[in-house]
């Protein structure tokens, strides 16, 4: 399964998370990186950096660096981390949920940007405020709710 637009798929995610996540002062000179890995590469990442032998669908590596603060002209971007999509992991997760894997890319990216921006899904509250979100933004993407009714991405 190919996506020949996987930057431009990318690039909305992030326009669209960036607008309704990181608004109220924040930053907008911030970077960050993706990557598609491979399952093997996504394993040693997990392994690595999570203590879990396995391939993930996404992992999110925050630079530690805050998107808010005062910059001055000239100030170099704020380095906000590096998020991974393990492509062979989501396009099968993809497949297996009748999804079309650009919606589900974008949905992995959104909710990696999410974390590196200091959301996450610790407890059923943050859960609950974090997936809102992802289906916020994931709407204005024209992409289907992927914990709800339309879950299988219309």
């Amino acid at each position: 399964m190919a996506l020949d637009d996987a930057p431009a798929l990318c690039r909305r995610a992030v326009d669209e998370a960036w607008r309704v996540a990181a608004s109220g002062g924040a930053d907008r000179s911030a970077e960050i990186g993706i990557a598609l890995a491979d399952d093997a590469e996504a394993a040693r990442l997990n392994a690595r950096y999570r203590g879990l032998d396995r391939p993930t669908d996404v992992l999110s590596f925050a630079s530690g660096e805050e998107p808010r603060g005062t910059r001055r002209p000239g100030d170099p971007p704020v380095m906000l981390g590096d998020i991974v999509v393990a492509y062979e992991t989501s396009a099968r997760d993809a497949a297996r949920a009748d999804k079309p894997l650009a919606n589900h890319l974008q949905h992995l990216v959104v909710h990696g940007l999410l974390h590196l921006l200091g959301y996450d899904h610790e407890t059923e509250d943050d859960a609950r405020r974090m997936e809102a979100m992802e289906v916020e933004i994931l709407r204005r993407l024209g992409v289907g709710d992927p914990y709800g009714s339309d879950a299988a991405f219309p």
